[in-house]
């Protein structure tokens, strides 16, 4: 009789467990919808990628999770001082930085290491920048931030190839 009281209440707690609320990201994480294009060139057809993210930290170290949007993890970018590495169901790449990562995986050199800061709706401290009426530039790109308080940053770059990159920020990240 206590074997199956027992398993009435495993089941029990596995089918509460299934209908918890998976747990919110820490505070230091930001969250949302990223989109990325790449205009095509002579020799290369336009590309882009489109995905639910989660990242934390800063230029130093940080880490970049994209998934699907019913949250499969499909890839995850870990950065720390002298290295990077991207973590797929193919297995872990190793690269020197933040631009050979994304050389390789996007096929484009972006500046990764300003992108925590730029999703916070600030310079990076690590490069020059200009003021605009939209936002701002930096390292080549131009961040409007004209729908920040909404939660949506658009990030171009213009130089051959094109490139933009939208982002839709969660509401508390």
């Amino acid at each position: 009789m206590h074997g199956g009281w027992r398993a009435a209440a495993l089941a029990s707690i596995v089918a509460l467990a299934g209908c918890a609320t998976p747990r919110a990201p820490a505070p230091d994480w930001l969250s949302g919808r990223l989109s990325v294009q790449v205009a095509a060139q002579a020799d290369r057809p336009a590309r882009s990628v489109s995905s639910a993210f989660d990242l934390r930290g800063d230029a130093e170290r940080g880490e970049l999770r994209l998934a699907t949007p019913l949250g499969t993890v499909v890839a995850d970018a870990f950065w720390a001082p002298g290295e990077a590495r991207l973590v797929t169901s193919d297995g872990e790449t190793r690269y020197p930085d933040l631009d050979a990562l994304a050389r390789e995986a996007l096929g484009e050199a972006l500046p990764l290491q300003a992108l925590p800061a730029w999703l916070r709706g600030r310079p990076w401290p690590g490069a020059a920048s200009r003021s605009t009426a939209e936002g701002f530039e930096q390292l080549g790109w131009t961040v409007d931030l004209r729908r920040y308080a909404q939660g949506w940053l658009e990030i171009t770059r213009a130089a051959p190839p094109a490139v933009t990159l939208r982002a839709r920020l969660e509401p508390d990240s």
